[in-house]
């Protein structure tokens, strides 16, 4: 099995990708067309490009169908429990960066905190029968972050599209999505609670830790890692 890197398929993630790794000596490039998914490596002997969406890499990683990959923090730590114990973060490439946050309405002019949220789920609980929906595709962090924050009294409702649409449209009372300029929050007239960072993202070069590989594999690895400076 060949030395395989996984990174991202399209996008400002793939070409700053491509850039970040030609500024060390290492040319990643589609084979063919945009609409495949197979890329060449020049520069370095013995390592497979693999094009694949940055939500897909985490699990990739994990299950050791490829040996390095290029996704964002934040999807690793949402889709891989354990997470360091099934990847380690290589470098940060000095993009993608985001922050996931929790928002809500800039009308909820007496709410700041997450103490302040706690009080408003518990009376929004008591006044409509169901539980304050936070709309977000992060479940597993937001979920972490808010219990060893002692918010309790919430759902979390699911949310594929336009997150931040969500209190506008009726479906949810607040929001927990990544951010990197607060422009489309402001927009939907929403506000970060001041405690509500829950994790700074950005893009990251992770290794799998649990993946067989042969002498080869693991020589061209050290190969490329010294080529990277890393």
């Amino acid at each position: 099995m060949s030395l395989k890197l996984g990174v991202p398929s399209k996008g400002r993630l793939m070409e700053k990708t491509f850039e970040w790794f030609a500024a060390r000596g290492v040319t990643l490039s589609r084979a063919g067309s945009a609409r495949e998914y197979a890329g060449k490596v020049e520069g370095i002997e013995g390592v497979e490009l693999v094009l694949l969406s940055a939500g897909e890499i985490p699990r990739e990683l994990a299950a050791g169908r490829i040996h390095l990959g290029v996704t964002g923090t934040d999807l690793i730590r949402e889709k891989l429990g354990q997470w360091e114990q099934r990847v380690e973060a290589l470098a940060e490439l000095g993009f993608g960066h985001a922050d996931l946050i929790i928002a809500v309405p800039q009308a909820w002019v007496d709410v700041d905190t997450l103490d302040d949220l706690d009080a408003v789920a518990a009376a929004f609980r008591a006044e409509h029968g169901f539980r304050l929906r936070i709309a977000t595709k992060y479940h597993r962090l937001v979920r972490e972050y808010l219990r060893e924050c002692g918010v309790a009294d919430y759902q979390l409702v699911d949310s594929q599209g336009a997150t931040e649409g969500t209190v506008k449209n009726e479906t949810a009372e607040a929001v927990a999505d990544i951010t990197s300029t607060g422009d489309t929050l402001r927009a939907n007239h929403l506000k970060i609670l001041s405690d509500g960072l829950i994790l700074r993202s950005s893009a990251t070069l992770y290794r799998a830790r649990n993946v067989e590989m042969s002498p080869q594999a693991r020589s061209d690895m050290t190969r490329l890692l010294a080529q990277l400076d890393l």
